[in-house]
């Protein structure tokens, strides 16, 4: 495809470019095959805002006079009509962004629009920028990714007795949405996992994600069992979570499901784990929305964000009506509750809802980084991400096609790695020193799930990527997260390792709305923003102050 196709006016001048915390500017608009590019041309600036089309949401147009004298012009009269009049183009971007162009020429702004409507949605992933990135500081022969599963399982050596690394999935025709290489309990082999994955949505049998060397519990993650209204068993799974917890007298299965939602499911097929087949697992329900209804909450949310009344009881309304910090607030109680059988009643943990592919890894990830002081550094929170949400299957592309702005009917999204990041967010800030990273690479994160210049988030699998070749053609986010430049700037200066636990409080009091991203383009977050970067360069210098003034160690 040539997106010249799709570009009728390639560029337009003299158009107003109103945008968050700048006054506006005159100048040129550009459009490409992935950008829009304005360049302000008054006296004096130099400004220029390169816009990600796929970074848009959804746009508004509005044009004035159109038509509305149109039986009194020849078609040389009409033409002369249109270009003498304007149009107004707002767009709406995921980033929750809002930019205003004013563009003389009511058929230059319909073109525009247009061309934005359709490049800023395309379906073909291969057409998509990050195949067309090419950084200059940069290779695609560079290493993509962190740590494959392989090498984590290498450098587990506590792992190697009781557990193996299979490669039953090599050709992904035993589970589509998983890695090649899975870690299992050793006492399973190939045939057996087989047939386990028929057991369960979508193939994804039971699978090792974390190991906790204080006592050697582990999680583990899968889908739900296919038992249904006949409640049907199969052995081999019964077998396989029996050898999970060889040794200890019961272990736990946490379903991010409520009990009914789980016995209504067994009327289409899914189900359940049952007592009588499962007598060594304690089943927690956990009941944890997921996508229409999260979609929804951050719609409500951004627009409560965005209301100019200066209200307070309207503020204050909209926002609990949003019950975004609810989903936070379930999120990290139901991680802490995971991470307290593991951490604190020594018992290794199932954990589940339906596909396994959102609220699953949702508290997975937030427990490991509870537990472990290993994941809570820069580079060990990039790596835990990229093993429990782009190896392990959150279908990115579905969930993050719109954010909350979109006029397009809802199918599949759903802004579950946005709250996963907001939760983050709240322990960030509960545990200051704890954390090894900063609230920028979080809002950098979010922002990169969405529209981004890298293929790590491209498509909802590995199966995809490895079909699209997204490893041979595109550039890894979180290698770049981690040059030193970038190292720098998300990096939290006050860290301070520690092997404790954090247990977040999860009371109302305690949880707090994420300003930084959901009022990032507000005057009031930006001069707040520009102070803790003030006060985070102090904190530097003065590390590299203290360091010059220690005596050099013999």
């Amino acid at each position: 495809m040539e997106f010249s196709e799709y570009i009728k006016t390639a560029n337009v001048e003299d158009v107003v470019l109103r945008q968050p915390l700048h006054p506006p500017g005159r100048g040129t608009l550009c459009i490409t095959g992935h950008h829009l590019l304005f360049s302000d041309r008054e006296e004096g600036s130099c400004r220029q805002v390169l816009l990600l089309l796929r970074n848009i949401d959804a746009i508004e147009k509005s044009v004035e006079n159109l038509l509305t004298c149109s039986g009194l012009f020849s078609n040389a009269g009409l033409s002369q009509r249109l270009s003498g009049s304007s149009g107004t183009i707002t767009i709406k971007c995921k980033d929750l962004r809002v930019l205003q162009l004013d563009i003389p020429g009511m058929e230059e702004c319909l073109n525009i629009a247009r061309s934005i409507e359709t490049l800023s949605c395309l379906d073909s992933m291969s057409e998509l920028y990050p195949f067309f990135y090419r950084p200059s500081n940069a290779s695609l022969w560079d290493q993509w990714g962190l740590l494959s599963l392989e090498r984590h399982y290498s450098q587990m050596k506590e792992l190697h007795d009781r557990w193996r690394l299979s490669t039953v999935n090599r050709d992904f025709s035993v589970c589509p949405s998983y890695p090649q290489a899975v870690i299992v309990p050793k006492s399973t082999d190939d045939d057996m996992l087989e047939k386990v994955a028929k057991f369960r949505q979508g193939g994804r049998f039971p699978v090792l994600c974390y190991y906790h060397k204080k006592n050697g519990m582990v999680i583990m993650r899968s889908s739900q069992p296919l038992t249904g209204a006949n409640r049907k068993r199969c052995r081999e799974d019964e077998q396989l979570l029996q050898a999970v917890i060889d040794g200890s007298d019961k272990g736990y299965i946490i379903d991010t499901r409520s009990s009914q939602q789980a016995l209504q499911a067994r009327m289409t097929g899914g189900g359940l784990e049952s007592k009588s087949c499962y007598s060594s697992w304690k089943r927690l329900q956990r009941q944890m929305e997921r996508g229409k209804a999260l979609q929804e909450s951050l719609i409500k949310l951004v627009e409560a964000c965005r209301d100019e009344s200066n209200n307070m009881d309207r503020w204050l309304s909209k926002l609990e009506n949003s019950k975004w910090l609810s989903h936070v607030q379930t999120a990290l109680s139901t991680a802490g509750l995971l991470a307290e059988c593991v951490e604190r009643d020594g018992h290794s943990v199932l954990v589940h809802g339906s596909e396994g592919t959102d609220s699953t890894l949702l508290i997975s990830t937030l427990a490991q980084l509870i537990m472990d002081p290993s994941c809570r550094t820069l580079e060990g929170f990039l790596t835990l991400l990229e093993r429990e949400w782009v190896q392990a299957g959150h279908p990115f592309q579905q969930r993050c096609a719109h954010s909350a702005h979109s006029h397009a009917r809802l199918q599949q999204e759903s802004p579950v790695f946005l709250l996963l990041l907001d939760c983050v967010w709240q322990l960030w800030r509960q545990f200051p020193l704890a954390l090894g990273f900063s609230e920028a690479l979080l809002l950098r994160l979010a922002t990169e799930a969405y529209a981004s210049d890298y293929g790590t988030f491209l498509g909802n699998n590995q199966q995809e990527r490895c079909t699209l070749g997204v490893k041979e053609n595109t550039h890894c986010l979180f290698q770049a997260l981690l040059r030193p430049r970038e190292r720098d700037c998300y990096s939290n200066p006050l860290y301070e390792h520690t092997e404790l636990a954090i247990w977040p409080s999860v009371h109302p009091q305690s949880l707090q709305l994420w300003r930084g991203f959901f009022l990032r383009w507000t005057p009031q977050t930006h001069h707040l923003e520009e102070a803790q970067e003030e006060i985070r360069n102090m904190v530097i210098e003065w590390g590299k102050l203290a360091l010059s003034s220690c005596p050099a160690s013999t």
